[in-house]
């Protein structure tokens, strides 16, 4: 961990905010219904997809469509303060482009990458924003003007595919998202389930190889696509055949999920074999959870499963069906998300709704 993460005690009041034009006069701003009201029989919330590079905000309505939205760039580097700033500003941006005032949106949610105690609202460890212990509910419902309610991303996500994707009617399911590291989120008997702990669903920390050495025993280390990479590159350096240098100017730092996509529709033997060993590990872990809670339902979501797509979901899939007992868990649904980069958006915005109009 580095020294220089910013520590925020929520039992403190913020300091004031600058006067940058991203966060101020919020209400007025907003434009507009266009149409003479068509929205205004609607619920609508904002929903906050918050991510170390990217903030991605929509104004949802109740049936998880997004009416408008924005994408803006994080800028975590520039502390909590400036980043909520710009969420404030992304959300305002949604607005704009759904032709809403904000005295139109009810409420907001926002899905953080890391831990979070939805209780307290506060974000109790995001390490790509540096922040520990970040009021990131107070924070953020000062600066728009309506209550916030604040999830792990993943469990949001999850919550989307649930709610308005391919989880509908699905009352026990597990959603598992792989990209730079691997995420999980659980709904159980209909309710999105945290724990006694509020890390329900962390399968990325799971351990897969017990004999390993530190840092090459659990899913996350060895079917994310930081992992993946890692492989590919110690095997590369050790003089195996790959197309990975040449896609990347032999920049092996750029090697995203689409360049790993690329490399494996033009059947690069390589990357094939690490990405289809690593999905078939990381079906043999999610056999352990649908032999462990009788699920109906896995949801695979994330930039590596949408980057590679369908042959990746029928790797996994087949190792969930051959692992899982008893056989009738053996025919248990196995898809890709359908909302895709949504369904963060879509989650924050429902779960907002539900839990402000309990």
């Amino acid at each position: 961990m580095s020294d220089d993460r910013i520590d925020l005690n929520p039992n403190e009041p913020l300091d004031e905010q600058p006067d940058d034009g991203l966060g101020d006069e919020f209400e007025d701003s907003a434009l507009e219904d266009d149409d003479g009201g068509v929205y205004d029989e609607q619920r609508l919330a904002i929903g906050i997809d918050l991510g170390g590079t990217n903030i991605q905000a929509g104004v949802v309505n109740e049936q998880g469509e997004v009416l408008g939205r924005a994408k803006i760039r994080t800028e975590a580097d520039k502390g909590f303060e400036k980043v909520l700033d710009r969420v404030a500003a992304a959300a305002r941006e949604a607005c704009e482009d759904a032709g809403v005032k904000m005295s139109m949106i009810h409420t907001a949610g926002i899905g953080v990458p890391g831990p979070i105690d939805p209780e307290k609202g506060i974000v109790v460890e995001a390490v790509n924003l540096r922040w520990n212990n970040a009021p990131v509910v107070l924070g953020l419902s000062d600066r728009i003007g309506v209550p916030v309610y604040a999830d792990n991303d993943v469990n949001i996500a999850v919550y989307g595919e649930w709610r308005a994707g391919i989880g509908r009617n699905r009352p026990n399911l597990l959603g598992v998202w792989v990209g730079t590291g691997v995420g999980g989120g659980l709904i159980i008997n209909s309710q999105l389930h945290r724990g006694a702990h509020n890390s329900a669903g962390e399968m990325g920390h799971m351990i897969i190889h017990p004999g390993a050495h530190l840092g090459s025993r659990s899913v996350e280390h060895n079917c994310s696509r930081t992992a993946i990479v890692h492989e590919l590159v110690k095997l590369i350096k050790a003089n195996r055949h790959s197309m990975l240098p040449s896609l990347v100017d032999g920049k092996m730092h750029k090697i995203k999920s689409k360049v790993l996509a690329l490399a494996y529709e033009q059947g690069d033997d390589l990357v094939c074999t690490v990405i289809n060993d690593s999905a078939d590990l990381l079906g043999m872990a999610i056999a352990n959870i649908v032999t462990l809670l009788s699920l109906d339902m896995v949801i695979l979501g994330g930039g590596l499963v949408e980057a590679i797509g369908k042959p990746y979901v029928d790797i996994v899939r087949d190792a969930v069906r051959r692992e899982a007992f008893p056989e009738s868990l053996r025919k248990i649904r196995v898809e890709a998300s359908v909302l895709e980069d949504d369904a963060g958006i879509v989650g924050a915005g429902l779960m907002a709704l539900e839990e402000h109009w309990k």
